[in-house]
């Protein structure tokens, strides 16, 4: 099989190896002509960031590079980011990285022409309507890890630096304009990085099959995700040289972004207010926190559990399903639980408060309030 595609679903996805190259064309089909490339610190000094400011110097774009972000980028970051970007001049963004620098890039194009500030686009109600569309600027979104999805998503995570809350600022047009899926960007990945990536991918996939909510493209959608998963991810954590596996396990995070039209869940509601309070690996959070999830909603999964696993070719129903889920976080290091992960003397009350704000618990399949979350919360301990 050729992995190679050019994709519009949900938006202009050049998908392959090598595919970098194309970088500078993106940004002017984006109408861009001067990008600026936001990223992590991580990646500022790595070659494939460094190859790719070439490529755009060497089409006429400039090299200018953004890189002040946290592992849960906040407004702080932010603030920062918009300076970088008004004083630069710059006409649009090029997020590259993971989620954090995807997010903030995100984030920077879209805030950089409004005089709200970026709380007021929370994702709530039609919060988002308050923004000036035509002050939005045009994105190019490369992912270099597989597991956020980001780089198809129409938001961005930002971290309140005050209150340890993790807000989802939308809009439709943080959608970016051109996305370059390349898994050779990938390859470099350490394995811990890989597993915590691929089981956010996982993640995103599951919550959005299990939500209650009608989208059935977004379900049949979430299903492959999950088979990508569970055929690659082993695979790309075993060896990170892989390039088969790592092209697979691209194309199953972006699935999953775009399956969470669908909705979220408990997953996510918990896994905010502990990544935004320790600053833990969003993704590695949501797999610790998956399995004690599962079984908080078996009442209302069960039967769609069962047609799950039989598609993946996992024996036993739902029991089957949920000893798959234990067994591939046990294999990729996954710490067991929340306190392997570093939770340690949690404010439960807080926790519970944070959780129960977050969007996505509207998606969970069964309802949640302050007795059944602090339950979960207990479980994950």
């Amino acid at each position: 099989m050729q992995l190679t595609g050019n994709w519009s679903y949900p938006t202009a996805i050049r998908f392959g190896a090598g595919r970098i190259k194309e970088i500078a064309d993106a940004c002017k089909a984006a109408g861009m002509r001067k990008p600026l490339l936001v990223t992590d610190r991580g990646l500022a000094g790595l070659p494939i960031t460094a190859n790719t400011l070439a490529l755009l110097e060497q089409a006429g774009l400039g090299k200018a590079i953004f890189a002040d972000v946290d592992p849960n980028p906040n407004e702080k970051n932010l603030e920062a980011g918009l300076k970088a970007y008004r004083d630069g001049g710059h006409d649009g963004v090029v997020a590259f990285g993971g989620g954090s620098g995807l997010d903030l890039g995100k984030v920077i194009a879209f805030m950089c022409g409004q005089t709200r500030p970026v709380w007021d686009f929370e994702d709530v109600g039609d919060w988002w309507t308050r923004a000036d569309a035509d002050k939005i600027a045009p994105i190019v979104a490369v992912p270099t890890t597989a597991g956020t999805g980001s780089e198809v998503g129409r938001a961005g995570v930002l971290s309140n630096s005050v209150t340890h809350e993790k807000k989802i600022i939308f809009h439709p047009q943080i959608l970016a304009a051109v996305v370059i899926c390349d898994p050779e960007l990938t390859v470099g990945m350490p394995a811990a990085i890989t597993a915590g990536t691929g089981m956010d991918a996982f993640a995103h996939c599951l919550e959005a099959y299990c939500s209650p909510h009608y989208h059935p493209m977004s379900q049949g959608i979430a299903v492959e995700g999950m088979r990508l998963v569970k055929e690659y991810l082993p695979r790309a954590y075993a060896d990170g040289g892989d390039l088969e596996a790592r092209a697979h396990m691209m194309s199953a995070a972006a699935m999953g972004a775009t399956a969470f039209q669908k909705g979220l869940g408990a997953i996510h509601a918990l896994s905010h207010p502990i990544g935004a309070y320790y600053n833990s690996h969003h993704g590695t959070t949501n797999a610790v926190v998956m399995a004690p999830v599962l079984k908080f909603n078996r009442d209302a999964i069960e039967t769609r559990i069962g047609a799950l696993a039989a598609y993946l070719g996992i024996d036993g129903g739902f029991d089957g399903f949920y000893d798959f889920v234990v067994e591939l976080n046990r294999s990729l290091g996954i710490p067991a639980n929340l306190t392997e992960l570093g939770v340690t003397d949690p404010d439960l009350d807080w926790l519970v408060d944070s959780a129960l704000k977050d969007p996505s618990v509207g998606g969970n399949p069964v309802a949640m309030d302050r007795d059944n979350t602090r339950r979960l919360f207990e479980d994950c301990l």
